[in-house]
């Protein structure tokens, strides 16, 4: 049972929620500008930090529960699947030659297997241990707002709890009244730093049209290493890139678009 609960992602959901709760409870119950502003009866501020960290919540959730596309392996197999599906695995094409996958036999391009979730995804970014969920295809842009939503959240966290640091006679007074509020900002300042390293590095990688997985593993990946000076067939331009990812939700057939921008034929590989 423990097991099941570390597998489905159970604990780490949990723990994070609670640690979100924690330190906004301690934000508003210290003197922070949070709780001067309720005292004064000004609560517009302090129902807009809320209402920002529900919103948070609620989005560290949706990413961490959605599919991320997964590709069934049934209809990798040829067994079942709807006529969209079998399109997007199997190209009309005969030029672009499908890539492999010792689990689920066939594999569109740009889907990589995930020993964690045991399946395959569309358009694979990596597996998050902190969402305990795979970024691909179909949550990859509602994992980019999450982290602007969290990072905005952390950055007015950290103001706040600076604001509630008072001074003391001496060392040990000031140690302890402002303990917790200390610990806050360790934690606070050490998400914030994470998370803008995580964002930056994700919206530099959607303008250039990239995943992380194809980043860090390029020499690895037969459709990539093969093509010269770093060269990567699916970038249309920064403004492109960004649009396609934002604003345009379907299903991709990188065989066409690698067909198209290159003529080298795309070898058997496994994912």
């Amino acid at each position: 049972m423990v097991q099941n609960m570390f597998r489905t992602g159970f604990l780490v959901r949990a723990s994070h929620t609670l640690l979100t709760w924690v330190i906004t409870l301690m934000l508003f119950l210290h003197n922070t500008d949070l709780r001067k502003c309720e005292e004064r009866g000004e609560l517009l501020l302090p129902l807009l930090f809320f209402l920002l960290v529900v919103l948070s919540v609620l989005l560290y959730f949706s990413v961490s529960l959605m599919d991320p596309g997964f590709i069934l392996t049934d209809t990798a197999k040829g067994v079942h699947g709807s006529d969209e599906e079998m399109e997007v695995i199997i190209p009309q094409s005969s030029t672009p030659r499908l890539r492999r996958c010792g689990y689920c036999l066939l594999q569109p391009m740009r889907a990589k297997h995930c020993q964690t979730c045991k399946h395959c995804v569309r358009r694979f970014d990596h597996h998050c241990p902190w969402i305990e969920n795979c970024v691909g295809e179909r949550n990859h842009r509602w994992f980019i707002v999450y982290l602007v939503v969290q990072l905005l959240a952390l950055l007015w966290a950290l103001h706040a709890a600076l604001s509630g640091i008072s001074s003391s006679d001496t060392w040990e007074l000031w140690f302890k009244m402002n303990g917790f509020l200390l610990a806050a900002l360790g934690v606070v300042g050490v998400f914030s730093a994470v998370v803008l390293l995580l964002l930056g590095c994700h919206l530099y990688l959607v303008s250039i049209n990239c995943t992380t997985w194809e980043f860090m593993s390029r020499h690895r990946i037969s459709y990539l290493k093969n093509c010269e000076n770093e060269e990567n067939p699916f970038d249309r331009g920064v403004l492109c890139n960004l649009w396609d990812f934002f604003c345009i939700c379907r299903t991709v057939m990188w065989e066409q678009v690698y067909q198209k921008s290159t003529s080298n034929p795309i070898p058997a590989d496994s994912g």
